[in-house]
């Protein structure tokens, strides 16, 4: 027994202490990967961002993606489906590359110290991956759907960053970060959790081995179940980070102080505003970074994820 665990531990050295350019090649297969994805589906986020904030404090009929969608390409032209792109950009490179980049040593440090490769330490390793990735970008995430709210602002990126943190304050930048985390941490452990244990079963109970097919299925199942476990808490975080655009129904002190004012205010289904749009595009977006991400570390010499 010694001796086996000798020989995990020394698997495990010959896995991770590796060279600069192994972990180069780690973490920007996966922020290239998430990137790609996010430069495919941006317009759908931007959607989703206006769907949450429809009706703020207020019950009422709800506008739907396809009429929104024609409504913003009228009034503000087809470049409004684009807005905040470059932060989103920056922000996939540098998110994704720390969500995806540390799931695989997060699980083999859990399974060193547990024994265990049982999907509760993939949950744990993905939700630890993606709160951490999630706390060190959250200025981007801000400046992005700031934005993508700011229907006539010409200022760049840099400069509406400049007048956040001067207007609100450093502080302004992590609006929203508490939501952020828990969403980041419920979005990558479902997700990554997911595709891990359904490629395995796919595996396992079908003649599916590594390959196109099988990344496919794996990451359109982790896709729908990622997006029914974090489409409230988006919601949340969405409203924190435009707490101005919410002053009509006062400021919300957290999370949990937002959720509630949401279910007093605009009921249940007002935690699953831009749900849809959020499907639409966290299923399409999750196949396309997994999909991408294998391509480029078969590329990269890397072993599957």
């Amino acid at each position: 027994m010694k001796n086996s665990s000798s020989s995990s531990a020394g698997s495990m050295k010959a896995k991770w202490g590796v060279s600069s350019s192994d972990v180069f090649y780690h973490f920007s297969t996966s922020g290239m990967s998430v990137a790609t994805a996010t430069g495919i589906t941006h317009p759908l986020d931007v959607l989703k961002v206006r769907l949450q904030m429809q009706l703020v404090g207020q019950r009422g009929p709800l506008t739907g993606m396809g009429k929104l969608s024609m409504q913003v390409v009228k009034s503000e032209g087809l470049r409004a489906l684009y807005l905040g792109l470059t932060p989103a950009l920056m922000r996939s490179v540098l998110y994704g590359g720390l969500r995806l980049g540390l799931y695989e040593p997060s699980k083999y440090v859990c399974e060193l110290a547990f024994e265990s490769r049982n999907v509760l330490m993939k949950i744990a390793s993905g939700a630890f991956s993606g709160a951490v990735a999630t706390a060190l970008t959250n200025p981007v995430e801000v400046l992005k759907v700031r934005l993508q709210m700011r229907r006539t602002s010409t200022l760049g990126p840099i400069q509406e960053l400049q007048k956040i943190a001067s207007e609100e304050g450093i502080a302004a930048l992590w609006k929203g970060v508490g939501p952020a985390m828990t969403r980041a941490a419920a979005l990558t452990a479902s997700q990554l959790a997911t595709y891990d244990e359904s490629k395995q079963m796919l595996m396992n109970w079908t003649s599916l081995q590594e390959g196109f097919y099988l990344h496919l299925i794996a990451s359109t199942i982790a896709g729908t179940v990622s997006t029914i476990m974090t489409a409230p808490v988006d919601m949340v975080k969405t409203r924190l980070m435009l707490q101005q655009q919410s002053q009509r129904v006062g400021s919300y002190k957290n999370g949990f102080h937002c959720a509630y004012q949401v279910l007093q205010t605009e009921g249940p289904r007002g935690l699953y505003k831009g749900g849809f749009a959020m499907f639409a595009r966290l299923g399409p977006q999750t196949t396309i970074t997994f999909i991408v991400c294998e391509q480029l570390r078969g590329l990269a010499g890397l072993e599957a994820l």
